[in-house]
């Protein structure tokens, strides 16, 4: 059978540079009757049945295979999918393609192919993220300072207490409003930036604080406009400078896809003095908006009326917000580091490239995520292949194939599934690209990590079944404590870059929104929890290997995962044992002291975490 292992078959491995040359390394069985290989490659932007076909010259015979070679240097950015053929015993032409072996080319034509992604070669992502640690955090629900606040709308209902649920049935119109509010804002989060630090925090992403009408505010009503129940512009700028001193970045939430129907723009619910789209045809903001029924018909964002689609494309939009008056350059000038564009696979490419254009003119380390939940490097949305990663677009994505992998093997052990899913990556994406992934477990979008690993699977349940269950019973509470650690303990020593999301190191719990959205606890935090994510985050911060190491699989398992990274001699061993027993452990050689956890006699205990140090490798003496 024909041998090929793209980890370790091909370098460099995974994607490649525009004009960078690329080895292929193919073994042909002695016994197999193939012979005159050669290397077929498909371009996606021209899919075709012609393909590039590349031969491969003869390198070496081994005992049982003959050794072949072919040098492939993609002349543009762009992505490719290839596999190998050879010539049958009988001449007929035979297809080596991923997990199928080798068979006649006619008989599988859309057989697995691996995939080359091809990024151009000037492509840079900003510095400051890399081997740092981002922390998410939704507003309103962080910390409260208590400063008083002008100009707040009178229809906002307010929690008296800072605790408890926040408000999940509907109201008397059968409406989910999500119009309660606990009062988080920007001098409460300044007043946290040590404590955060503390933690090993270094970039904070905020979700969104634009004017809006709603305590989530991804119905944006005035984008130039902090929200007043969150303090002032100058607020912003103070803690954007208070973050700054403490060696920290802010990223904003960027919702750009649509607006909200009671905003400045729209103004459905008539709130504003302004003329918008919704009141006039004469209205500037008339063309941003997709009426097919004036005014009642119009395109919405899933078809939530409040969220009325804006067409990015629009010339008065696009200017809006990526001219030299913009929307982008405005929160850049008061000290925004960079942006996370909500739902980024409904934002097209014109706008994205306008997007990239305007911030990296403005500063090329500001930085750009998108939220894309599949494998952004090949993602196809709206019948069009995306081409977020490939220069010019999104520095990174926020990482949701890493999340659904870890927690699958901490809960169920899925190992195997885990290492593949981080090799695809590291194999599809940038390596730049890699080096500022946002590597997440809870989101404002799904459920918290400790309740998707210990609680009763939701399985589309609705919110009354999510209430009753949000805090867990003390035996689920401690299993969940416990998983929960070895999934962070994975997801911070992994490639990429890990998202802390707020509360989740202080033990809260709760399915979706809105109950993964309720407030920090502030002084009844998990004392264990808080000082397991503050040990992991300081080895973080003290090692140079994450920003960029090599990542190799020691040993993968249904119980235990361990991993290497490593780079100029300097390395750091992660292991977790997801299960009920002693474990015992493979070990690097060059094992150094122990950072965290523990090990008796080569075992690691149940439930057990262990990170290491590696000791420095001695130089080289070739050649002398």
């Amino acid at each position: 059978m024909a041998m090929y292992d793209s980890a370790v078959d091909k370098i460099p491995f995974g994607a490649s540079a525009a004009g960078a040359e690329n080895l292929f390394t193919l073994r042909l069985p002695k016994s197999g009757g193939l012979s005159s290989p050669r290397l077929i490659l498909h371009a996606v932007d021209q899919w075709s049945d012609t393909a590039a076909v590349i031969p491969m010259e003869f390198v070496a015979a081994e005992p049982s295979c003959n050794r072949y070679l072919a040098r492939y240097t993609p002349p543009r950015a762009g992505l490719f999918y290839y596999c190998f053929e050879a010539d049958g015993p009988e001449g007929r032409p035979m297809a080596i393609r991923r997990g199928r072996g080798t068979r006649c080319a006619a008989d599988d034509e859309f057989g697995e192919l691996w995939q080359l992604t091809v990024y151009d070669g000037a492509f840079q992502t900003p510095d400051f993220i890399r081997g740092g640690l981002y922390y998410q955090i939704f507003p309103d629900r962080f910390c409260r300072s208590g400063a008083p606040k002008e100009g707040v709308p009178s229809d906002r209902s307010f929690h008296g207490e800072w605790g408890g649920l926040p408000v999940c049935e509907p109201n008397s119109l059968g409406e989910i409003t999500n119009s309660d509010y606990y009062g988080g804002d920007l001098p409460g989060i300044t007043e946290k930036l040590d404590y955060l630090r503390g933690l090993g925090v270094t970039c904070l992403y905020l979700n969104p604080i634009f004017e809006a009408h709603s305590n989530h505010r991804y119905n944006t009503a005035d984008y130039k406009k902090v929200d007043p129940l969150l303090g002032t512009e100058e607020d912003f700028r103070a803690l954007c400078r208070e973050a700054h001193r403490r060696g920290m970045a802010v990223v904003l939430d960027g919702v750009f896809s649509h607006t909200g129907s009671d905003s400045v723009y729209f103004n459905r619910e008539g709130r504003y003095p302004a003329v918008g789209a919704y009141n006039s045809r004469q209205s500037p903001y008339y063309p941003w908006y997709d009426f097919f029924s004036y005014p009642n018909g119009y395109a919405c964002w899933w078809n939530f009326d409040t969220l009325p689609n804006v067409r990015e494309t629009e010339p008065s939009y696009l200017e809006f917000i990526c001219g030299e008056q913009g929307v982008l350059r405005h929160w850049m000038d008061l000290g925004a580091d960079g942006f996370r564009l909500d739902v980024a696979d409904e934002l097209p490419d014109e706008f994205l490239d306008a997007v990239t254009a305007c911030v990296k003119a403005y500063d090329p380390q500001k930085l750009i995520i998108g939220e894309v939940w599949e494998d952004a490097s090949s993602k196809v949305s709206y019948g069009q292949r995306r081409r977020y990663l490939l220069g010019g677009q999104l520095d990174a994505v926020m990482n949701y194939p890493f999340r659904d992998a870890v927690l699958d093997f901490v809960r169920n052990g899925s190992g195997d599934a885990l290492y593949a899913r981080v090799l695809s990556i590291l194999e599809n994406y940038p390596p730049q690209v890699v080096s500022c992934l946002m590597n997440c477990l809870s989101t404002h979008d799904v459920e918290r990590a400790i309740t998707a690993l210990a609680a009763e699977p939701l399985d589309g349940r609705d919110r009354y079944f999510q209430a009753a269950r949000h805090f867990l019973p003390v035996e689920l509470y401690q299993r969940g404590r416990a998983l929960l650690k070895m999934a962070y303990a994975i997801l911070y020593f992994l490639p990429g870059v890990p998202c802390l999301y707020y509360g989740d190191e202080a033990g809260l719990s709760g399915y979706r929104d809105p109950f993964n959205r309720c407030p920090y606890p502030w002084g009844s935090e998990d004392g264990e929890l808080l000082q397991f994510f503050r040990a992991i985050g300081n080895i973080r911060a003290q090692s140079r290997v994450l920003t960029d190491g090599a990542f190799t699989a020691v040993q993968v398992s249904s119980s235990v995962f361990s991993f290497l990274r490593q780079k100029d001699g300097e390395g750091l061993f992660v292991a977790v044992n997801r299960s009920g027993w002693p474990q015992a452990l493979l070990l690097p050689g060059q094992m150094g002291n122990i950072l965290y956890g523990s090990l008796s006699g080569g075992r690691l205990e149940p439930s057990g975490i262990l990170i290491a140090a590696l000791n420095p490798q001695p130089p080289s003496c070739e050649g002398k």
